[in-house]
């Protein structure tokens, strides 16, 4: 059975993706899962060439048919999501986005002229990239249902990584503690949270942490950009010991780094400083993993 390692943050703008994207340079014998569905940008460094791609349904949302419709005001009276309204040219209509997919309308219309369509809410993708099979995914705009998508994202990757006795598979995840987080670390066998020096850095960590606590799945820290503020990352470092939280490695601010993804590489390829760093964390997350 493959193992799974995931990257995430508390925050976003920490460097997860960046630090995502070069260990893919350096693992071999993965899958690669961008799991970030609501803000998936890793494909800008993978350069993946799609070779499948399904629609994703959502929610089913609540359509109207305004021939049987009698205007009986029940349906947009009873939405607690304001998602009924009136158009200039009287009929009711429903705000797909606003929809919250309950089907209290459906059930209370006298005449039953409402119905749950399906809406297809993003896309899937299997690609191909130089540094083996890529699984990941958009939400559309506006689209709900991302924690789904993730779980279907992830499922797909083992899947494939069962069929080619691959070993491991590498998740970018989603910044933060919601349901995509909660959807990306489960069933993880290691996830890395990469904070940066910063008041609001640390007080992210501190609740990513405690999510995966309560999931009774192993983390580790690393400091991204951590020669920018020393006292603070002196201070991750003595949490994470207090927490008996691996302290995986720091990487230093390089404005190669930034020079790099201008030019859509890959740091961990273009960076003597972020090289050497990764490494050091990827041998310490393959001891714990």
């Amino acid at each position: 059975m493959s193992k799974e390692l995931v990257v995430i943050s508390g925050k976003g703008g920490t460097g997860k993706t960046t630090l995502t994207a070069s260990l893919a340079s350096v693992i071999k014998n993965k899958v690669i899962v961008d799991a970030d569905a609501d803000a998936a940008n890793m494909y800008i460094l993978m350069k993946p060439e799609v070779k499948h791609k399904e629609l994703f349904k959502g929610n089913p949302k609540a359509v109207i048919d305004t021939d049987r419709c009698i205007k009986c005001d029940q349906c947009r009276q009873l939405c607690r999501f304001d998602a009924i309204y009136v158009n200039s040219d009287g009929e009711y209509v429903v705000d797909e986005l606003k929809c919250d997919s309950c089907k209290l309308c459906q059930i209370a219309c006298p005449v039953e002229a409402i119905e749950m369509k399906d809406v297809y809410s993003g896309e899937w993708y299997e690609s191909e990239t130089a540094y083996g099979i890529m699984v990941h995914a958009k939400l559309y705009p506006g689209a709900e249902n991302s924690g789904n998508l993730v779980t279907m994202v992830k499922h797909r990757a083992h899947l494939i990584a069962d069929e080619k006795n691959i070993e491991y598979i590498l998740v970018d995840g989603s910044p933060g503690i919601g349901c995509p987080v909660i959807s990306t670390i489960s069933g993880a066998n290691f996830v890395i949270i990469v904070t940066e020096p910063t008041v609001s850095g640390l007080h992210d960590l501190k609740r990513v942490k405690k999510l995966c606590d309560s999931f009774k799945i192993k983390s580790g820290v690393v400091v991204n950009k951590y020669d920018l503020n020393s006292q603070k990352t002196e201070e991750i470092e003595e949490f994470a010991k207090r927490e008996g939280m691996p302290f995986l490695g720091r990487i230093p601010f390089d404005k190669c780094v930034v020079d790099a993804i201008v030019n859509l590489q890959i740091p961990y390829e273009a960076c003597d400083s972020v090289k050497h760093a990764v490494d050091e964390i990827l041998s310490k997350a393959m001891e714990l993993l």
